[in-house]
């Protein structure tokens, strides 16, 4: 199989068929998969994903006992998929599933090595002010301290080989860090436009001093990975 588009959701009951609609009209012609990660909902997400997989062999559910963030639930469902490329993909809607074909035609024009690392960058982002002021001094104090030179590192579309994501050290609030990590390990990081919409359906799970207070313990434990990082030189012997 050629490509898993991961899915975290939680809550999300009433997003789900239209999303997998879009995915499916997008992807024509590629060995795809969905795997959708349920992370602790409590309402009717489970039962719709599942109600669709009766006509869909195509589509995965994994299903966390309790709610255990997003990092936790893409790393669920990387572990579970079967692809060798994994998009990961928000569960709210708000992620065009149009844009994955190009960014999928740049990752096969690209070289095997070193391993690549695409990242949406929302052109236009449909949020609030607020969401929006946020974004922007978080990813600049992210890019001057990490140095990873990416404008958007919250956009949840990105495309990675599903090997490099795997190599990465996990922790809670990885997701937010991709594109630095990916660097500590030796990859590339390439930002690419993507269109961005307004949530049709359903409510937030985030808000902004929450992530505010998370994320600046974990920017500098971040730092601290980065300085600790190590990538051998192999000798290759014919």
């Amino acid at each position: 199989m050629d490509l898993s588009v991961v899915i975290p959701v939680k809550n999300e009951a009433g997003n789900i068929a239209p999303l997998v609609g879009e995915i499916a009209a997008a992807l024509q012609g590629v060995d795809y998969e969905i795997v959708y990660v349920d992370d602790g909902s409590d309402d009717g997400t489970a039962a719709e994903i599942a109600a669709l997989r009766r006509d869909m062999a195509n589509l995965v559910l994994v299903r966390h006992r309790q709610s255990c963030g997003q990092s936790a639930a893409i790393r669920s469902g990387v572990k579970a998929a079967r692809g060798a490329w994994i998009a990961t993909l928000d569960g709210d809607g708000q992620n065009d599933p149009a844009d994955i074909p190009e960014l999928w035609r740049l990752a096969q024009a690209a070289p095997p090595r070193p391993p690549l690392l695409l990242a949406g960058r929302r052109a236009q982002r449909r949020d609030s002010w607020s969401k929006r002021a946020a974004s922007r001094v978080a990813n600049a104090v992210r890019r001057l301290l990490l140095h990873d030179d990416t404008p958007d590192t919250g956009c949840g579309l990105k495309l990675m080989p599903r090997e490099l994501f795997l190599e990465l050290p996990y922790f809670d609030h990885m997701h937010r860090f991709l594109p630095a990590l990916v660097l500590r390990a030796g990859g590339v990081v390439r930002s690419v436009p993507v269109n961005h919409r307004p949530r049709a359906r359903g409510t937030s799970k985030y808000g902004i001093l929450d992530r505010l207070a998370v994320g600046v313990t974990d920017l500098f434990g971040v730092m601290w990975l980065r300085r600790r990082g190590s990538r051998p030189a192999l000798i290759d012997d014919g």
